[in-house]
């Protein structure tokens, strides 16, 4: 894996276009969470800082090739201000006059946010001649958008064909953690694998099962294994037409050398709801009136065990229904867990998924992993082995 950094890039007195990730979470016109902001200052910073014209461009929302204005990146920019704790500027379109002379008004060393890049039809259908109006309004592209780069769309690959393109710092920490966690992993090397759906996952264990030792499935995945297995699972989430694919992939991890650990207690209720009267149950004693909704506590203290001679771990997805407590307990130990092993021995560890950094930040672990991707999508078909377009531009 190869890519252009800033490192000994020359930017001073030139302008600068950086692709962003400003799809930040909003309700009732409000920012939730500054995390994505906050992940994208060091490179706008630094850029600044050399004396570049620094103008960000991003998409927001799905507003489908039309204006619509509670999609504008105008609160988003001001949010942005106030983190970076500099002025920023804002241009009310992305391409053409408007943003052409709200560029030329920007100092060097000043900072300006172009309006939503998803205003325009052309920018999902990743059109040339859209493409090349972005590309008209500077002289350096950067890439700091790695949780966009799973589209290939203008502003995340198709300008980076037109200017000189290379990785922001985001970008670049996001290749190198996931580099060190599957292209050049330090063995053994295990990866927990939850969520709801074997479907929807389907390629990321195909393509994890040839690159780790060990597999672990939990969350709801892990009852149609357990079903295909031939376990009565009562109630519980499950998808009966996937049996015949989960023993396949049963039967290739053990071809690959691959050992696929599943719970072998569960935690059941007969109702999902917050708090209902639970029991802990080895997987072969699950009632007909019951659903698993979490991994036992004994198989927990298994995988911790497992977990001390694991030198790399990739996670994806909790081990319960984990935003409705108790059944949070499991994925939650885990986590600890992990945030020790990464502490006190040098585990590298790297999280990524909407799901999985929701359960680090509830356990209170988001920032004591070796590294937590607020990419979702584009780190999952990371994870799957695809080629992302928007690094692939890149190199």
């Amino acid at each position: 894996m190869t890519f252009r950094t800033l490192d000994g890039l020359d930017v001073a007195g030139k302008c600068v276009l950086v692709r962003a990730d400003l799809n930040v979470p909003v309700r009732d016109g409000k920012i939730t969470d500054l995390t994505r902001i906050e992940r994208l200052t060091p490179t706008i910073r630094e850029l600044a800082d050399k004396g570049a014209k620094v103008i960000v461009c991003s998409h927001f929302d799905r507003p489908k090739g039309k204006r619509v204005p509670d999609m504008s990146l105008a609160p988003v920019a001001a949010a942005l201000g106030q983190v970076l704790g500099r002025p920023v500027r804002f241009a009310e379109d992305c391409v053409g006059v408007v943003a052409e002379q709200a560029v030329e008004r920007l100092s060097l060393g000043e900072v300006l946010v172009l309006e939503n890049t998803r205003f325009h039809a052309e920018e999902e259908k990743n059109d040339p001649a859209f493409a090349a109006q972005l590309a008209k309004l500077a002289d350096i592209f950067v890439n700091d958008a790695f949780s966009a780069a799973h589209r290939a769309h203008a502003s995340t690959e198709g300008v980076a064909h037109v200017l000189p393109a290379y990785a922001g710092r985001l970008m670049q920490a996001e290749l190198e953690a996931l580099d060190t966690a599957l292209g050049k992993p330090v063995r053994p090397v295990a990866a927990i694998v939850g969520g709801a759906k074997v479907s929807t996952k389907l390629e990321l264990l195909g393509n994890l099962i040839g690159k780790v030792d060990l597999l672990v499935i939990g969350g709801a995945m892990a009852n149609t294994f357990l079903a295909a297995q031939g376990l009565a699972v009562g109630k519980s989430l499950q998808e009966a037409d996937m049996h015949d694919t989960a023993r396949e992939i049963l039967a290739r991890a053990k071809t690959e050398k691959c050992e696929i650990m599943l719970p072998h207690d569960v935690v059941i209720a007969e109702e999902f709801k917050p708090n209902p009267p639970t029991k802990t149950v080895l997987v072969d004693a699950v009632p007909a009136n019951a659903m698993i909704l979490d991994v036992g506590p004994a198989s927990v203290a298994a995988l911790i065990h497992r977990l001390a001679a694991i030198r790399t771990l990739v996670w994806n997805g909790p081990l319960g229904a984990f935003e409705t407590p108790p059944f949070d307990a499991a994925t939650v130990a885990l986590a600890h867990a992990v945030a020790q092993a990464t502490s006190e021995r040098g585990l590298r560890s790297v999280a990524g998924g909407g799901d999985t950094v929701s359960a680090l930040r509830q356990a209170g672990v988001l920032d004591k992993l070796s590294y937590v991707s607020s990419a979702g999508g584009a780190f999952l078909e990371w994870l799957e082995g695809k080629t992302l377009p928007g690094v692939a531009a890149l190199g």
